[in-house]
């Protein structure tokens, strides 16, 4: 083996017959804990201009993501969950190229106007690769606590990256691990893009049948994101899950003319696979510490993007492409011999963050159906609750510093018949018919959305106090849990 650029491939070797190197020639594997090897495309001769999926992977767009961690606080919480948006978004890839080549024949059944497999294979390895590109520091929290001041989420941050920064290089791709495209097929990087999120505009509808129903793949109840993420956090974190049989799952997974469809036999896979996602949502994403430490992220992490980056991220990509962790750490270190008061600030709460000093203690914890919420039984926002919490402390409790914190779990659509993008079919083959409500039926034995409510607190001394009045506010039917720890 020879190693090159951080990915090994194998060495040319005489040999009496050449035929057997050639399957070799343009190719090349990344070593993966989940997926074990990762196959991806490199120019066939280096001589040539080729441009190959190397090519993207090794774009500062994508290395960018080697300092962007993906569990965000929860790698506080597991010491062994450092790994990157990098190393998910290659699994990704990886996982949308099987999927490809599962789903093809049934989806040319139904879209005679489908391209040939080996694009539609790269359309959707491309798409797996880049769909977390747009992400900024800390993930999904840079997109609630930065993005959301322009209306922006890190996926059309994404596209926009995937169109104007990267798609003179996807252009000029020309075939897929698999082999070369059909004649006159060249990759399109606004396909790519709208695979990752679907405008919000009547473009979406000017698109061809084949693509809407690929999008199935990223923005279902199972995904090519998702399938990915779910094993590797759990495989990082050290989090025990249940057998997750994704290759059953993508077996029973096919193309009718109603849209993403699982054959009956594979509903095992299925609802194994929403509870494992459930569990890992539970227990990692909304760990108490991990929402501890958010809560104090929350407190500075807006004032400090306002300093490092200047204005919407889409007129200045180039700036952005500087935007990653690493370079946030260096600045709010050098912000603590900073003479602007502000700055020091600052960078004593980032020490704090980074030093592990947990500000927020959890005091109170309970779950509330969203259910309940729409009835109008609850509240949708954590002040209003806090208000109300404040209202039946006692007197001399009335200024006590806490916080609520609301985390929204999603383990399985509210209802699987009406939201359209996640919808899945269910086929039976006795009566060769398919149909969504069968879904119903698995669903009951896996929760409906929740709400992890907590309050936090700067310390233990009032888990009393604060614990009688949240149970006042929820009222005695909620299934609530007082703690000390």
């Amino acid at each position: 083996m020879i190693f090159y650029a951080g990915y090994y491939t194998q060495s040319v070797m005489k040999k009496a017959d050449t035929t057997h190197q050639n399957i070799y020639k343009g190719m090349a594997l990344i070593a993966d804990p989940i997926h074990q090897y990762i196959l991806f495309t490199v120019p066939e001769d280096k001589s040539t201009k080729e441009k190959t999926e190397q090519n993207i992977i090794d774009s500062a767009w994508m290395q960018r993501l080697r300092r962007i961690y993906q569990l965000q606080s929860a790698r506080w919480v597991y010491p062994a969950a450092e790994h990157s948006r990098f190393q998910h978004s290659l699994g990704t890839m990886h996982m949308a190229g099987e999927f490809a080549k599962s789903i093809y024949p049934s989806l040319a059944g139904v879209c005679p106007d489908l391209p040939s497999p080996n694009y539609v294979e790269e359309l959707l390895r491309l798409a797996g690769l880049l769909h977390d590109v747009g992400h900024g520091p800390y993930g999904h929290f840079f997109d609630d606590n930065y993005l959301s001041r322009w209306g922006l989420t890190h996926e059309v941050v994404g596209q926009n990256i995937i169109v104007e920064k990267l798609g003179g290089e996807i252009a000029r791709i020309r075939r897929s691990p698999s082999g070369a495209f059909a004649r006159g097929e060249v990759m399109d990087a606004k396909r790519v893009a709208f695979l990752i999120k679907m405008p919000e505009t009547e473009e979406s509808g000017r698109q061809p049948r084949w693509l809407q129903m690929l999008r199935q793949l990223f923005s279902g109840v199972y995904t090519v994101d998702n399938l990915d993420y779910v094993q590797r956090d759990a495989y990082m974190t050290g989090f025990s899950l249940d057998m997750v049989d994704i290759p059953r799952l993508r077996y029973y997974t096919f193309f009718t003319k109603e849209g993403l469809t699982l054959h009956q036999s594979g509903i095992s896979a299925l609802g194994r696979f929403l509870n494992a996602r459930l569990n890992l949502y539970t227990n990692v994403y909304f760990h108490r510490t991990t929402r501890g430490l958010d809560l104090h992220l929350q407190e500075f992490f807006r004032d400090s993007m306002n300093l490092i980056l200047s204005g919407n991220p889409l007129e200045n990509l180039d700036g952005y492409l500087k935007c990653d962790e690493w370079m946030l750490f260096n600045h709010v270190q050098n912000w603590q011999h900073s003479r602007d008061k502000k700055k020091m600030k600052l960078a004593a709460e980032w020490k704090k963050l980074h030093d592990r000093e947990v500000k927020w203690k959890m005091s109170f914890v309970a779950e509330i159906s969203l259910d309940q919420i729409h009835r109008g039984v609850g509240f949708s926002r954590a002040a209003d609750y806090e208000a109300k919490i404040r209202e039946r402390l006692p007197a001399k409790l009335k200024k006590l510093p806490f916080k609520v914190d609301l985390a929204t779990q999603d383990p399985r659509p509210l209802n699987p018949i009406t939201e359209r993008e996640k919808r899945i079919n269910i086929f039976n083959p006795v009566t060769e018919k398919t149909s969504p409500e069968p879904l119903l039926e698995i669903y009951r034995f896996i929760p409906a959305r929740v709400m992890h409510f907590r309050v936090f607190a700067l310390n233990h001394e009032h888990d009393a106090e604060l614990s009688s009045a949240a149970e006042k506010v929820l009222g005695s039917s909620e299934k609530s849990i007082p703690t000390n720890i």
